[in-house]
């Protein structure tokens, strides 16, 4: 799939941008608890916003989830009969095959092989669109966030865990599926082991999960979230302080990893962490520029569209699909 990369940055990083006129869509975003949907109109606004809780039935969580799709889109042409979609985007974290429209491997989910697009197309007789939840929030960002006007960039989505979105050359690097792991990149060879099974992944340390677990461990407190072992580290609280510090260290060792690789002109950062602001962006900068030596440096810049990135990339990607089929017919 080709990216259009915009000349123009966004000047106001108060507010996403809308998605402008074009073909009404509706977009699915499936996590492993919550699953998110919204019907997009023709000019772009975003319509009915809902979360519903993700229905699991084990081994027939795909067809629970196709029979929420049809639920959903039924309220959608009950609440707005004025507005009917062309095209369905719809999302999902795992290993997934955005341009044969797979998810190989889900395990939250219990989904393996599932060819999610041929099934909603075969269901809903609507062009469709299937893709991983990350890559969905990077193309937001790339089409009408921060990474506007940047043809090579890395947008890395911060939260229990820490995946990336891959675009080189003005194209979404995909590689069936498996591109953009940068939260199982190894900081620490001997450090803790992941869910995934290797040890030492940069989502054991550098995740919003991974600094609240590892506050918990080192001090038998359980922390609300990241937020709060930050707040405490403003305090002074020593663990908090490592433990934040440990977290920015190798969130700089990712950076300075795909740079070396990549060399994007910008890497974005979203997700529940980039909500610290300063007290994460301010000392990643230095850390990142101390780990470069002739590198091309990129700028490390906060997201803007916020926490439905993922969704306006679906709507985005269902856009795509709808129009595709009409030039086809």
């Amino acid at each position: 799939m080709t990216l259009i990369p915009s000349p123009d940055r966004p000047q106001q990083a108060d507010r996403p941008q809308p998605l402008g006129p074009g073909t009404a869509v509706a977009a699915f975003d499936v996590g492993g608890t919550d699953m998110k949907a919204a019907l997009f109109d023709s000019s772009g606004r975003m319509l009915g916003l809902r979360r519903t809780p993700t229905p699991h039935r084990g081994a027939e969580t795909a067809e629970a989830v196709l029979e929420r799709v049809e639920e959903l889109l039924a309220e959608f042409a009950h609440t707005f009969p004025h507005v009917r979609p062309a095209g369905i985007g719809l999302i999902a974290p795992g290993v997934v095959d955005d341009d044969q429209g797979i998810v190989r491997e889900s395990v939250n989910l219990d989904w393996n092989d599932v060819p999610f697009r041929r099934l909603l197309e075969d269901r809903l007789h609507l062009p469709a669109s299937f893709s991983h939840d990350v890559r969905a929030a990077g193309e937001a960002e790339f089409q009408l966030g921060a990474a506007r006007g940047f043809g090579t960039v890395v947008v890395i989505i911060v939260g229990t865990g820490i995946a990336a979105s891959l675009v080189v050359n003005g194209r979404a690097h995909v590689a069936g599926g498996y591109a953009g792991e940068l939260g199982h990149s190894i900081v620490d060879p001997r450090g803790a082991r992941c869910a995934c099974g290797a040890r030492g992944c940069l989502e054991t340390v550098g995740s919003a999960g991974a600094i609240s677990r590892r506050y918990a461990e080192a001090t038998g407190q359980e922390p609300v979230g990241a937020r709060e072992v930050l707040a405490l580290a403003s305090t002074g609280d020593p663990a908090a302080r490592r433990i934040w510090n440990e977290a920015i260290d190798a969130l700089a060792l990712g950076i300075a990893q795909v740079t070396a690789i990549l060399a994007p002109e910008a890497v974005v950062i979203g997700g529940g962490l980039a909500e610290a602001g300063d007290a994460l962006f301010v000392p990643l900068r230095e850390r990142v520029d101390a780990l470069l030596s002739f590198h091309r440096r990129p700028l490390v810049l906060p997201a803007l569209i916020g926490e439905n990135a993922g969704l306006i990339g679906a709507a985005l990607r269902a856009r795509a699909a709808a129009d595709r089929s009409g030039q086809a017919s």
